[in-house]
């Protein structure tokens, strides 16, 4: 039975979930089998070989669901050098529900997927990137403590999700989601 939060009336799904970026694994069949019990599926933009060939799994995607659907746009240029620029212009262009950011600042691209209206996701690893994201106008904030940070920590930022999660839900203005397979039950 599907229930009312700010995360499902935002995004327009029935359950309180999101499927996570996962690469090599985040195609269509996923991400639209997500959606279609209710979540939000997530496509991996860069699971595909070009900008082009997203747009053409986007499209795909559509054929497969009615739902909304995201896409997960991991930012690491140092192991994976790709045209991060073309990739969220493809998700722009073709205006999914929303994009799932990790790894890279979403000031750069925030502006133009708003004026999309695609929903904007930024995954944080510690509070000073949540803070940043959400002074960037980011929709939606992703805890995902230090135990799934992928990029960006300093010396102090060893901090689990759980402990964040309570700093985040207190001190950020935005929706929160908790990573991973977890949740308070509240």
């Amino acid at each position: 039975m599907p229930f009312r939060t700010a995360l499902t009336e935002m995004l327009g799904i029935e359950h309180p979930i999101i499927q996570g970026g996962m690469q090599w694994v985040g195609y269509a069949e996923m991400a639209s089998a997500v959606s279609n019990a209710g979540g939000l599926g997530i496509l991996t933009g860069l699971t595909q070989p070009s900008p082009e060939a997203l747009r053409k799994e986007i499209q795909r995607c559509r054929t497969m669901t009615d739902k909304p659907f995201g896409v997960n746009l991991t930012i690491l240029p140092a192991l994976i050098p790709a045209d991060y620029d073309a990739y969220a212009r493809v998700v722009a262009e073709e205006k999914v529900a929303m994009v799932e950011l990790a790894a890279g600042s979403p000031k750069k691209y925030t502006p133009m997927w708003h004026e999309a209206g695609v929903k904007v996701l930024h995954k944080s690893a510690t509070m000073r990137h949540a803070l940043k994201a959400q002074e960037a106008g980011v929709d939606l904030i992703e805890m995902v403590g230090y135990e799934g940070s992928i990029a960006g920590g300093q010396k102090g930022d060893e901090v689990g999700a759980w402990v964040l999660l309570a700093k985040a839900t207190a001190k950020l203005r935005v929706p929160v989601i908790a990573a991973g397979a977890s949740g308070t039950g509240r």
